[in-house]
């Protein structure tokens, strides 16, 4: 198809100034979805110009160093991929936007997927078409300028800061590691992630150390036993938009399995990062808004086909909707509502390293990996929290606290963010003394017995101690949808919210003695945890977002707290999938790394464990063996359908995936009871 560019007309308040659709093509081999039709796949680039001087825009770091036109106005680009019914009448009139994680599109992995069913592939993307059977456009955009074309990755090609014409310079720090003994790897730890290249003497007087573990000791790699493979800046002809070049640390005498490689430097070519944010604000306000014939998504009538939009992002993709609301982004320029309700999923307590200067907006916090990044930072809350360190009270939703543009959340969690992300003060004071008060526009459900990206089943070990956690929560992202939209549109309150609370001690201490987790023979529990800490990035982090100190002084601690364990090891105060409700085993959210892939004892990042109860009566194992629990499979499968048909009652999943979980439960049964 040729490629077709819609142009619109430019005004300091315009952001959307050009979509280049690139192509319009049947999903899915014109497969119908229901009632809904078929959809169409719009592949398009869109080009934005934004007014630095505007009050919605300065809070993007440096976005007064950006490169500007002839009419003052700051111009980037961004990938665009939308799904649209071909009759867009038969649509339900909402945007469904998936925050892209790392350039990849998740959302139908994890909406169009039954319990136990095929994930969506080449020859069946669309699975079991979910988000197309209940009318959804889905819409997802490039917003990140970190990763590195290909794949179908969604890039943000944003300006660079420039002072004086010259490209920003600054301190960049680095940290990668390995899990087996390699010769090289990404600077930025993740293949696929650009990273900012050295200047001449940068790379001069660039300080590479190793530790063993996040608190060891770090000691200094001699300069001539590594060297960084740069490939250079990659030019995408965009004039002043960037992306960055994937940087290779290479070491002579290879990685030592799990040791923290730590690589400090002066880079140059920051990235102006936080326009992704502005960019995600204006396609949106633009589909739902314009109704000029440039409007893909405007009906035959001439009038805009959406009334509402809906955004949901996994992981670092919650975090960046966190930060978009804090930072005010939910506003359009015209003082417009954005999205109407957001799903941050396993985002845990974070926000991100998006709108600084040299952002990397890939990295998070980990236990072990990636611990001194500043992305789990003050607040952490939706309500007010007042940071015992930073003297400042303050809340995700603070600027919506008397506007109309304040959506509705629900913020979805598994058991691992917990352990790993810092999940209990998203409801808590930061020092867990006490529950937050959590808006009325805001649901909190954490999935209790689940790890943050569901592991394959049957499920493997890995580097890991234990079985990964195959307890799958998609059910319930289905579920609450629906609820959702039902709150969005008719006000319709949705399920109240389920999390473990300090008032009635189901959230406690993460020592084995708080959680009352049993004691399994072979079974290691955690000696660590994920504790975000009030670091010192330097003078100018705070008001400026300029880091000055590498690695940053830790000042002092935020406190964490966990899920109380039952008589099985599994979580309680929280909302159980139904395969974890009616268990064969214990579910985790934590996992140990083995000795062979080094780090003995840290965490596996974001993994929780199954631990499959003993068939019959064990010596030393506290848990009720299976044999007492269920009499064979068919009463297994019972308890299953019951817990199940009561979560339909209670609208945390639908009835569509109730009768799924009798083939999946009989998968579980043969796997722990073979």
């Amino acid at each position: 198809m040729i490629a077709i560019t819609l142009l619109f007309a430019t005004d300091l308040r315009a952001e959307v100034v050009a979509l280049k659709i690139l192509k319009r093509e049947p999903f899915a081999a014109g497969r119908s979805f229901g009632d809904v039709g078929p959809y169409d796949q719009i592949t398009a680039i869109a080009t934005f110009a934004i007014d630095p001087k505007h009050a919605r825009n300065r809070d993007i770091v440096d976005i007064d160093l950006a490169p500007r036109g002839a009419d003052s106005m700051v111009t980037f680009l961004s990938d665009v991929v939308i799904l649209v019914p071909k009759d867009i009448a038969k649509g339900n009139g909402a945007i469904f936007y998936d925050v892209n994680n790392r350039g990849n599109k998740l959302a139908l992995g994890m909406f169009n997927r039954p319990p136990g069913g095929p994930a969506p592939d080449a020859k069946n993307p669309a699975g079991d078409g979910f988000l197309m059977r209940k009318g959804y456009t889905v819409v997802w955009s490039g917003w990140d300028g970190e990763i590195v074309p290909g794949e179908g990755r969604l890039l943000l090609q944003p300006p660079q800061a420039r002072l004086n014409g010259e490209l920003v310079r600054g301190m960049v720090r680095q940290e990668t590691s390995s899990d087996s003994r390699v010769s090289s790897m990404p600077l930025s730890r993740r293949p696929n992630h650009g990273s900012y290249p050295p200047t001449k003497d940068g790379l001069e007087k660039a300080v590479l150390t190793k530790r063993p573990t996040e608190t060891g000791k770090r000691e200094v790699v001699p300069r001539e036993k590594w060297k960084l493979d740069v490939k250079g800046i990659i030019d995408l002809n965009v004039g002043v938009s960037q992306t960055l070049p994937q940087i290779m640390l290479e070491i002579e005498d290879g990685f030592e399995p799990g040791a923290l490689y730590e690589l400090v430097y002066e880079g140059e070519g920051s990235l102006v990062q936080g326009t992704g944010f502005a960019g995600v604000r204006d396609l949106i306000s633009f589909l739902r808004h314009d109704a000029s014939d440039k409007n893909p998504l405007r009906k035959a009538d001439g009038k805009p086909a959406i009334n509402r939009a809906f955004c949901f992002g996994v992981s670092q993709s919650g975090r960046f909707q966190r930060h978009l609301l804090y930072q005010g982004f939910n506003e359009d320029v015209e003082g417009r509502i954005v999205f109407d309700g957001l799903i941050p999923h396993v985002a845990g307590g974070g926000l991100g390293f998006f709108n600084h200067r040299f952002a990397q907006p890939n990295r998070h916090n980990g236990q072990h990996e990636d611990h001194l990044y500043p992305a789990d930072v003050f607040p952490f809350t939706y309500g007010p929290s007042t940071d015992p360190y930073l003297k400042k009270t303050d809340s995700i939703l603070g600027r919506y606290a008397k506007s109309k543009t304040q959506p509705k959340i629900m913020h979805t969690q598994s058991a691992a963010e917990y352990w790993h992300r810092a999940g209990s003060i998203v409801h808590t004071d930061p020092l867990g003394t006490t529950d937050a008060d959590i808006p009325e526009n805001v649901r909190i459900y954490a999935f209790g017995g689940t790890q943050h990206g569901p592991a394959a089943f049957p499920p493997t070990k890995g580097v890991s101690d234990n079985y990964t956690n195959f307890g799958d929560y998609r059910p319930f992202l289905r579920g609450l949808l629906i609820a959702l939209d039902d709150w969005v549109r008719d006000g319709k309150a949705p399920p109240p919210s389920v999390y473990p609370r300090f008032s009635d001690r189901s959230l406690v201490g993460w020592t084995q003695e708080a959680t009352g987790f049993p004691k399994i023979p072979g079974v290691r529990f955690p000696k660590v945890i994920q504790q975000p800490s009030y670091n010192d990035f330097g003078p100018d982090f705070l008001t400026k977002k300029i880091i000055s100190i590498e690695p940053p002084k830790v000042i002092a601690d935020y406190k964490v707290l966990v899920p109380r364990s039952d008589a099985d090891g599994n979580d309680v105060g929280t909302l159980l999938p139904v395969e974890v409700a009616v268990p064969l085993g214990t579910y985790t959210g934590w996992n140990l790394r083995r000795k062979e892939a080094g780090a003995d004892g840290m965490l596996t990042s974001l993994q929780g464990s199954f631990i499959p109860f003993p068939v019959m009566a064990k010596k030393d194992d506290p848990r009720t063996p299976i044999s007492k629990r269920y009499d064979d499979v068919k009463s297994y499968r019972m308890h299953l359908d019951d817990v199940a048909a009561n979560m339909v009652k209670e609208r945390y999943i639908l009835e569509e995936d109730r009768p799924r979980y009798q083939a999946y439960g009989e998968a579980i049964w043969k796997f722990v009871v073979k």
